[in-house]
């Protein structure tokens, strides 16, 4: 049984880094068909209240403006994509396109008259989403992840701040914003990963549902020794489960 288990979860780690992979692989081929064949896909770019940038709303996280905008980019998809894949299964699709599409119309409606191009949004957005859906559902192995997310990312405050004017802080702000609503809106439902209940708690109810009750009173519960819940496994249940360009800045 352990052994199926570890099977199981092992399966769960690698399946949980294909989506992200698949994404980061289709960020480098656009990158890289962009360089070869000289598309300037830069000019797609999300341009704030203009028609022209509209399509930029949806195209902005797929341009990068060198190889080092992108690597810093798909290294960070990578990391909390897996993260977000691996522990909230069942909301991971929804907040990555939401996030995406939020951000986008709220860099189109707010940001600076300029080109803005980059997966920053999206990368904020997961960023914020992992750290307050621990902090809002105040369980030990989802804080666990908060704290994992400011050890690795806590330099992305800076971010949100407008500092340089190549730097697109309104796409991290909007997509850092985002993934906040996103982890308050969807605390209720249940990560793939739930923490094992007390001890004592497991006791009780191994008790009750044997029917060791005295006298029939709800007040009289007793316990009784029973080594499978003592020695039972943690509680597993697997259903429950940018930036702005010129032609000579780097973003």
């Amino acid at each position: 049984m352990e052994a199926h288990l570890l099977s199981n979860e092992r399966a769960r780690m690698v399946n949980a880094a294909l989506l992200p992979l698949l994404a980061v692989a289709l960020l480098w081929s656009v990158h890289v068909l962009d360089a070869v064949y000289s598309w300037q896909l830069n000019t797609w770019g999300n341009i704030p209240r203009t028609m022209a940038g509209l399509p930029g709303i949806l195209l902005q996280p797929f341009f990068h403006a060198d190889l080092e905008h992108l690597l810093n980019n798909s290294l960070s998809l990578l990391v909390l994509g897996w993260c977000l894949v691996y522990f909230y299964p069942r909301v991971a699709g929804r907040v990555a396109w939401i996030t995406w599409v939020v951000s986008g119309v709220a860099v189109w409606l707010t940001a600076r008259p300029d080109r803005h191009i980059g997966a920053s949004g999206v990368v904020y957005g997961l960023a914020f989403f992992l750290f307050f859906s621990g902090v809002f559902r105040r369980q030990r192995a989802l804080m666990a992840i908060s704290l994992l997310v400011v050890f690795l990312y806590g330099g992305l405050l800076w971010g949100l701040l407008p500092t340089l004017p190549r730097i697109s802080w309104e796409s991290h702000l909007w997509g850092g914003l985002t993934g906040a609503g996103l982890a308050w809106w969807y605390r209720h439902i249940s990560p793939a990963h739930l923490p094992p209940p007390p001890l004592e708690e497991a006791v009780v109810g191994a008790g009750i549902a044997a029917g060791v009750l005295e006298n029939d009173d709800p007040g009289d519960e007793t316990t009784v020794e029973d080594s499978s819940v003592q020695h039972a496994p943690p509680y597993y249940d697997p259903e429950a489960t940018d930036t702005t360009w010129h032609q000579e800045d780097r973003t």
